[in-house]
């Protein structure tokens, strides 16, 4: 049996978590109408790690953080067959008095 990575604790900084936003027509229609923005983050990162980044990356206040582990879409190239790579997605909501402007 192979030994699980989710138990190894990383300290990461913030920096390495926040790999970065996704700016998309959805993320944009979310953080206008209901202030939460999408991020890209890294895969072994947890909540806590991802609030404290946010928080300090940007000054804001993060009221909560939801996450999901987005799979590899398959692919193909003439003959050759593979996969996009699979990644980590954040969705953080932030207080209401608080922006992140990307632009």
């Amino acid at each position: 049996m192979g030994r699980d990575i989710t138990d190894v604790r990383l300290e990461l900084e913030p920096y390495q978590i926040i790999l970065r936003p996704l700016v998309t027509e959805k993320g944009l229609h979310k953080a206008e109408r209901y202030n939460q923005y999408a991020f890209e983050v890294h895969p072994l990162a947890n909540k806590t790690q991802i609030r404290r980044a946010v928080e300090e990356l940007f000054d804001v206040r993060v009221v909560k953080v939801r996450t999901q582990n987005r799979r590899g879409k398959p692919r193909r190239y003439r003959f050759i067959r593979s996969h996009t790579k699979a990644w980590k997605k954040a969705i953080v909501t932030l207080h209401e008095e608080d922006k992140i402007s990307f632009f």
